[in-house]
């Protein structure tokens, strides 16, 4: 599968993975700012953004993914950044393929198995066809009673593109990430290790991850450290961009 990708700057590599209904687009101010120490690379994961669409939703094919990706770009190894289902995608690639992550930077999601979170707004994704509406104010105003969150709409739309003749669609392939969505909230198996460093960065407002996950999160990453930006949700790097950046820099910097 040949990802879709963006890059910024020069220097060490660093890959940037997206979350569940997100793209490379949620990250080019960070992506930018990152680049002017490293060269950034943005990917769109299967079924998201620019990537080609796939039946198969996995992390083991999107590890793979990542892998073919690498290759392509010559990159022996590379540090990783995750956020969410991104950050699984790094959690399977570093198991799977240890000698490619130089460091890897896991964004608010623990190993284990996660709750669906996400129900309220997959049903509403799915409630609506796009193509029916001749505006995005005409989606944002269909989704809005079921989402309420004005910012999380905000994110969404980025999914919404306009055809040639008109039309507008998803981006995403919709239809197989909800055939997905139990896939993606599994756990990452145990029984292979990665003994590099890791950083586990948690929104101090997010349920996704917490101290007690840290036994579950070093039988899988020995050298695991978790720290937490108080003020952030779940989408700790647009909630806190600031201290988000900081904590990325120094940590792979070091």
């Amino acid at each position: 599968m040949h990802l879709f990708s963006k890059t910024y700057g020069e220097g060490e590599p660093v890959i940037i993975l997206h979350g569940l209904f997100g793209s490379l687009n949620n990250w080019n101010t960070l992506g930018q700012q990152l680049g002017q120490t490293f060269k950034v690379h943005l990917v769109d994961q299967r079924n998201h953004g620019r990537s080609p669409h796939d039946r198969v939703h996995t992390y083991k094919a999107m590890a793979e993914d990542l892998s073919e990706y690498c290759q392509e770009q010559g990159l022996a190894s590379a540090s990783l950044v995750g956020h969410s289902m991104g950050g699984k995608t790094a959690m399977e690639f570093a198991l799977t393929h240890p000698g490619a992550v130089r460091k890897m930077v896991v964004v608010d999601m623990s190993p284990r198995a996660t709750a669906a979170r996400h129900d309220a707004i997959m049903e509403a994704l799915t409630s609506i066809r796009p193509e029916r509406f001749t505006s995005r104010e005409g989606v944002d105003e269909a989704l809005k009673g079921r989402i309420p969150d004005q910012v999380v709409r905000r994110f969404l739309l980025t999914n919404l593109k306009r055809e040639g003749d008109g039309r507008y669609v998803w981006k995403m392939n919709l239809a197989v990430i909800q055939e997905s969505y139990g896939e993606m909230n599994r756990g990452i198996e145990n029984g292979r290790t990665f003994n590099g460093p890791v950083l586990f960065l948690k929104g101090g407002r997010s349920p996704y991850l917490s101290e007690a996950d840290l036994p579950a999160i070093r039988a899988l990453f020995s050298r695991a450290e978790l720290r937490t930006i108080a003020r952030a949700g779940h989408w700790v790097h647009a909630e806190a961009p600031e201290e988000f950046l900081a904590a990325v820099r120094e940590f792979i910097s070091s």
